[in-house]
């Protein structure tokens, strides 16, 4: 079959990234997070960790937000206050908002925030406000009654602000199970990041220095401590389900734009904990994306051997066994599901084949890819 004639349906992004003396993603004792994989211990960044910043990053890019939060009903109170609601009334009227979906959502603090976290557009909260000014009187009138623990609010009007979504939510779907059509099946899919090779935890013991004057009864150090960093090569993988991000949007252009954003996002993004102590801001040493037509492919096999550091570090053995892993790969499946595949890196070779072909950077990778997934018909799925 053609490469040209096949309809693309997931898109598969592999990168490669060395992080310098780092704890991007710490433990609940603050140790940088590891996994054992192919015998050896790795550092290890969830994939929670990744994708928030990689979120936050989409968003900035399409200029849409969306709020993950348990309180929205402080939201909404905060929002009637703002148009001089009596705030006692506005508390109402944010607790009515989830009262009235008639739902298992709970209310907890003094019906302030939710027993779990909501995933809504950041204009959900107003949109929800108007509803409650529709229905003032109403509230007014059950305000210091027993009528408050009853729903109050059009239970079709609210759950038609709680089931919309913008391009953030159709990329990383929303669990919200107890209000029926509000769940989206999200369309990215994030692996945890870990380290080509094995590594240790790395001890810094560290002094806070008291910039006033102690009348030389010490040294002057106000806080000893001893933190716990890692450092090394990072094998990242995310898949980007095409037609689920047909499904979650409103047309071909929209979900191509929501693409160029994720895409773009995770090459770029960074875990921010830790970074003023230790600025781990590199970029990916290689990026290899592939657009399929039959199923996600990690190449996180790749590494289940741990590459040995020679003379050239880490970064270098670890690029050249994931071509030779990905070439294997194409020779095993065959090449009948791959519609494109394409890389960027710092290295100027040819000998690559099995990740396709080269670009010079990575925006024109991702416009490659961006090309292959949505061909000029603007068909993106089977």
């Amino acid at each position: 079959m053609d490469p040209a004639e096949q309809a693309p349906r997931f898109l598969d992004v592999h990168i490669l990234q060395a992080l310098p003396f780092s704890n991007v993603n710490r433990d609940d004792l603050g140790s940088p997070k590891t996994v054992t994989f192919g015998g050896s211990t790795r550092t290890r960044v969830s994939s929670q960790a990744w994708k928030r910043p990689t979120r936050l990053a989409v968003e900035a890019r399409i200029g849409e937000r969306a709020l993950r939060s348990r309180r929205l009903p402080l939201q909404v109170a905060k929002a009637l206050t703002a148009r001089d609601w009596p705030r006692d009334l506005a508390e109402l009227a944010g607790a009515q908002v989830i009262r009235s979906t008639e739902s298992k959502l709970d209310l907890e603090k003094d019906d302030l925030i939710t027993a779990s976290l909501l995933f809504l557009p950041d204009s959900a909260a107003q949109k929800l406000a108007d509803i409650a000014e529709e229905h003032r009187e109403k509230l007014e009138k059950a305000l210091g009654t027993k009528a408050a623990a009853k729903p109050l609010l059009p239970k079709e009007a609210v759950h038609e602000v709680m089931k919309s979504r913008n391009g953030s939510i159709a990329l990383f779907g929303r669990m919200l199970a107890e209000i029926p059509g509000a769940g989206v099946d999200g369309a990215v899919q994030v692996a945890h990041a870990f380290t080509t090779h094995s590594t240790s935890v790395q001890a810094d013991f560290f002094t806070a220095v008291d910039d006033v004057d102690q009348w030389a009864t010490d040294a002057g150090s106000a806080h000893m401590n001893t933190g716990e960093y890692s450092s090394g090569v990072f094998y990242r993988y995310a898949t980007l389900d095409l037609r689920d991000l047909a499904k979650n949007t409103a047309d071909p252009a929209t979900a191509k734009e929501l693409a160029e954003a994720f895409l773009t996002a995770f090459i770029q993004s960074m875990p921010s904990a830790k970074k003023n102590s230790t600025a781990p801001h590199s970029i990916p040493d290689l990026v290899h994306v592939a657009v399929r037509s039959d199923r996600p492919v990690s190449l996180a096999a790749a590494f289940e051997k741990p590459i040995k550091a020679g003379s050239t570090g880490w970064s270098e053995p670890s690029r050249a066994a994931l071509a030779e892993y990905a070439a294997k790969v194409s020779r095993l499946l065959g090449t009948a599901g791959l519609v494109h595949s394409a890389y960027a890196g710092v290295e100027d070779t040819t000998e690559w084949e099995g990740l396709g072909s080269g670009a010079v950077s990575y925006p024109e990778l991702v416009t490659g890819a961006l090309t292959a997934a949505w061909p000029q018909d603007g068909s993106t799925t089977a």
